[in-house]
Protein backbone atom coordinates (compact mmCIF):
# COMPACT_ATOMS: atom_id res chain seq x y z
CA UNK A 1 0.00 0.00 0.00
CA UNK A 2 2.87 2.35 0.84
CA UNK A 3 4.43 1.40 -2.52
CA UNK A 4 1.22 2.34 -4.24
CA UNK A 5 1.22 5.67 -2.42
CA UNK A 6 4.79 6.39 -3.46
CA UNK A 7 4.18 5.46 -7.08
CA UNK A 8 1.17 7.75 -7.24
CA UNK A 9 3.00 10.73 -5.78
CA UNK A 10 4.22 13.11 -8.52
CA UNK A 11 7.94 13.67 -8.75
CA UNK A 12 7.44 17.38 -8.31
CA UNK A 13 5.13 18.00 -5.33
CA UNK A 14 4.83 20.95 -3.01
CA UNK A 15 4.72 20.70 0.79
CA UNK A 16 0.96 21.22 1.22
CA UNK A 17 0.10 18.63 -1.38
CA UNK A 18 2.46 16.09 0.22
CA UNK A 19 0.93 16.71 3.66
CA UNK A 20 -2.61 16.20 2.35
CA UNK A 21 -1.66 13.02 0.55
CA UNK A 22 0.02 11.68 3.69
CA UNK A 23 -3.03 12.44 5.80
CA UNK A 24 -5.26 10.67 3.30
CA UNK A 25 -2.98 7.63 3.26
CA UNK A 26 -2.62 7.38 7.05
CA UNK A 27 -6.38 7.72 7.51
CA UNK A 28 -6.77 4.37 5.79
CA UNK A 29 -8.51 1.87 8.19
CA UNK A 30 -5.57 -0.49 7.79
CA UNK A 31 -3.26 1.96 9.54
CA UNK A 32 -5.81 2.66 12.26
CA UNK A 33 -6.19 -1.03 13.00
CA UNK A 34 -2.42 -1.43 13.24
CA UNK A 35 -2.06 1.28 15.92
CA UNK A 36 -1.35 -0.07 19.45
CA UNK A 37 -4.18 0.13 21.99
CA UNK A 38 -4.21 2.67 24.81
CA UNK A 39 -3.26 0.00 27.33
CA UNK A 40 -0.20 -0.95 25.33
CA UNK A 41 0.77 2.69 24.97
CA UNK A 42 0.32 3.31 28.69
CA UNK A 43 2.47 0.28 29.54
CA UNK A 44 5.18 1.45 27.17
CA UNK A 45 5.09 4.92 28.75
CA UNK A 46 5.35 3.44 32.24
CA UNK A 47 8.27 1.19 31.32
CA UNK A 48 10.10 4.13 29.77
CA UNK A 49 9.64 6.23 32.92
CA UNK A 50 10.79 3.39 35.19
CA UNK A 51 13.88 2.75 33.08
CA UNK A 52 14.65 6.46 33.06
CA UNK A 53 14.26 6.58 36.87
CA UNK A 54 16.53 3.57 37.33
CA UNK A 55 19.15 5.13 35.10
CA UNK A 56 18.99 8.30 37.17
CA UNK A 57 19.27 6.39 40.44
CA UNK A 58 22.10 4.25 39.14
CA UNK A 59 24.13 7.33 38.37
CA UNK A 60 23.19 9.43 41.41
CA UNK A 61 23.22 6.93 44.31
CA UNK A 62 26.43 5.21 45.48
CA UNK A 63 26.03 1.52 44.81
CA UNK A 64 23.41 2.12 42.14
CA UNK A 65 20.12 0.31 41.95
CA UNK A 66 21.42 -2.54 44.16
CA UNK A 67 21.81 -0.10 47.07
CA UNK A 68 18.26 1.21 46.54
CA UNK A 69 16.79 -2.31 46.53
CA UNK A 70 18.75 -3.19 49.67
CA UNK A 71 17.50 -0.03 51.39
CA UNK A 72 13.89 -0.85 50.50
CA UNK A 73 14.27 -4.38 51.88
CA UNK A 74 15.75 -3.05 55.14
CA UNK A 75 12.89 -0.56 55.52
CA UNK A 76 10.30 -3.29 54.97
CA UNK A 77 11.97 -5.48 57.61
CA UNK A 78 12.01 -2.58 60.08
CA UNK A 79 8.32 -1.89 59.53
CA UNK A 80 7.47 -5.56 60.10
CA UNK A 81 9.57 -5.71 63.29
CA UNK A 82 7.96 -2.53 64.67
CA UNK A 83 4.46 -3.84 63.95
CA UNK A 84 5.32 -7.15 65.59
CA UNK A 85 6.43 -5.36 68.75
CA UNK A 86 3.50 -2.98 68.89
CA UNK A 87 0.13 -2.57 67.28
CA UNK A 88 -2.34 -5.10 65.89
CA UNK A 89 0.27 -7.69 64.96
CA UNK A 90 1.77 -7.64 68.43
CA UNK A 91 -1.67 -7.94 70.01
CA UNK A 92 -2.52 -10.90 67.79
CA UNK A 93 0.82 -12.60 68.44
CA UNK A 94 0.51 -12.15 72.19
CA UNK A 95 -3.12 -13.28 72.23
CA UNK A 96 -2.13 -16.45 70.40
CA UNK A 97 0.20 -17.35 73.33
CA UNK A 98 -2.20 -16.62 76.17
CA UNK A 99 -2.32 -18.88 79.23
CA UNK A 100 -6.11 -19.15 79.16
CA UNK A 101 -7.57 -19.92 75.77
CA UNK A 102 -11.18 -19.85 76.97
CA UNK A 103 -13.21 -19.15 80.08
CA UNK A 104 -11.29 -19.31 83.35
CA UNK A 105 -12.11 -22.03 85.84
CA UNK A 106 -11.32 -22.06 89.54
CA UNK A 107 -7.75 -22.99 90.39
CA UNK A 108 -9.01 -26.18 92.01
CA UNK A 109 -10.71 -27.21 88.78
CA UNK A 110 -7.52 -26.67 86.79
CA UNK A 111 -5.55 -28.59 89.43
CA UNK A 112 -8.01 -31.50 89.33
CA UNK A 113 -7.87 -31.54 85.51
CA UNK A 114 -4.06 -31.70 85.69
CA UNK A 115 -4.11 -34.60 88.13
CA UNK A 116 -6.64 -36.50 86.02
CA UNK A 117 -4.56 -35.96 82.87
CA UNK A 118 -1.40 -37.13 84.64
CA UNK A 119 -3.15 -40.27 85.91
CA UNK A 120 -4.12 -41.28 82.37
CA UNK A 121 -0.64 -40.49 81.00
CA UNK A 122 -1.49 -37.26 79.15
CA UNK A 123 1.48 -35.29 80.46
CA UNK A 124 1.08 -32.45 77.94
CA UNK A 125 -2.41 -31.68 79.23
CA UNK A 126 -1.24 -32.18 82.81
CA UNK A 127 1.49 -29.55 82.38
CA UNK A 128 -0.90 -27.09 80.75
CA UNK A 129 -3.55 -27.43 83.41
CA UNK A 130 -1.12 -27.34 86.32
CA UNK A 131 0.45 -24.09 85.17
CA UNK A 132 -3.02 -22.64 84.67
CA UNK A 133 -3.83 -23.71 88.23
CA UNK A 134 -0.76 -21.77 89.41
CA UNK A 135 -1.78 -18.60 87.54
CA UNK A 136 -5.45 -18.91 88.50
CA UNK A 137 -4.52 -19.34 92.19
CA UNK A 138 -2.44 -16.15 92.02
CA UNK A 139 -5.42 -14.33 90.49
CA UNK A 140 -7.71 -15.61 93.22
CA UNK A 141 -5.31 -14.23 95.82
CA UNK A 142 -5.32 -10.86 93.99
CA UNK A 143 -1.58 -11.18 93.33
CA UNK A 144 -2.45 -11.03 89.65
CA UNK A 145 -5.38 -9.21 88.14
CA UNK A 146 -7.65 -11.19 85.82
CA UNK A 147 -6.24 -9.77 82.62
CA UNK A 148 -7.31 -11.48 79.41
CA UNK A 149 -4.61 -12.43 76.95
CA UNK A 150 -1.84 -12.61 79.57
CA UNK A 151 1.06 -14.80 78.45
CA UNK A 152 2.92 -17.24 80.68
CA UNK A 153 5.99 -15.00 80.73
CA UNK A 154 3.93 -11.98 81.72
CA UNK A 155 2.28 -13.90 84.55
CA UNK A 156 5.67 -15.10 85.83
CA UNK A 157 7.24 -11.63 85.74
CA UNK A 158 4.27 -9.87 87.38
CA UNK A 159 3.85 -12.46 90.12
CA UNK A 160 7.59 -12.68 90.67
CA UNK A 161 7.71 -9.07 91.80
CA UNK A 162 5.43 -9.89 94.75
CA UNK A 163 6.78 -13.39 95.33
CA UNK A 164 10.55 -13.04 94.86
CA UNK A 165 11.26 -16.37 96.55
CA UNK A 166 9.56 -18.22 93.71
CA UNK A 167 10.33 -15.78 90.88
CA UNK A 168 12.91 -18.04 89.23
CA UNK A 169 10.66 -21.07 89.53
CA UNK A 170 7.77 -19.11 88.01
CA UNK A 171 9.86 -18.15 84.99
CA UNK A 172 10.97 -21.76 84.58
CA UNK A 173 7.35 -22.89 84.79
CA UNK A 174 6.34 -20.33 82.15
CA UNK A 175 9.04 -21.61 79.79
CA UNK A 176 7.87 -25.17 80.34
CA UNK A 177 4.26 -24.21 79.62
CA UNK A 178 5.25 -22.44 76.38
CA UNK A 179 7.53 -25.27 75.28
CA UNK A 180 4.79 -27.86 75.72
CA UNK A 181 1.71 -25.86 74.72
CA UNK A 182 3.12 -23.76 71.88
CA UNK A 183 6.48 -25.31 71.08
CA UNK A 184 5.27 -28.87 70.61
CA UNK A 185 7.91 -30.28 73.01
CA UNK A 186 6.60 -33.41 74.78
CA UNK A 187 6.07 -33.00 78.52
CA UNK A 188 7.82 -35.24 81.02
CA UNK A 189 6.96 -36.58 84.43
CA UNK A 190 9.74 -34.44 85.92
CA UNK A 191 8.28 -31.33 84.28
CA UNK A 192 4.82 -32.04 85.62
CA UNK A 193 6.16 -32.66 89.12
CA UNK A 194 8.13 -29.39 89.02
CA UNK A 195 4.90 -27.51 88.29
CA UNK A 196 3.10 -29.35 91.08
CA UNK A 197 5.86 -28.27 93.45
CA UNK A 198 5.64 -24.70 92.08
CA UNK A 199 1.91 -24.68 92.72
CA UNK A 200 2.45 -25.72 96.32
CA UNK A 201 5.24 -23.14 96.86
CA UNK A 202 3.16 -20.31 95.40
CA UNK A 203 0.21 -21.23 97.64
CA UNK A 204 2.46 -21.03 100.74
CA UNK A 205 4.47 -17.97 99.70
CA UNK A 206 3.67 -14.59 101.20
CA UNK A 207 3.93 -11.53 98.97
CA UNK A 208 6.66 -9.06 99.94
CA UNK A 209 4.18 -6.21 100.38
CA UNK A 210 2.26 -8.15 103.05
CA UNK A 211 5.44 -9.49 104.68
CA UNK A 212 6.85 -5.96 104.99
CA UNK A 213 3.63 -4.84 106.67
Amino acid sequence: MVTRFLTEVPVDIDRDTARLRAIEELSDPTYQAARPGWLSEAFTWLVERVLRFLDTVDGAVPGGIFAVVLLVVVLIVLVVVIRLRSGPLATAAKGARAVFAGQRKASGAHRKAAEDAASRGDLDEAVREMFRAVVRSLEERALLDEKSGRTADEAAVEAGRLLPDVADALRAGARLFDDVHYGGIPATVAGYRSLSALDERCRRARPVALAAG
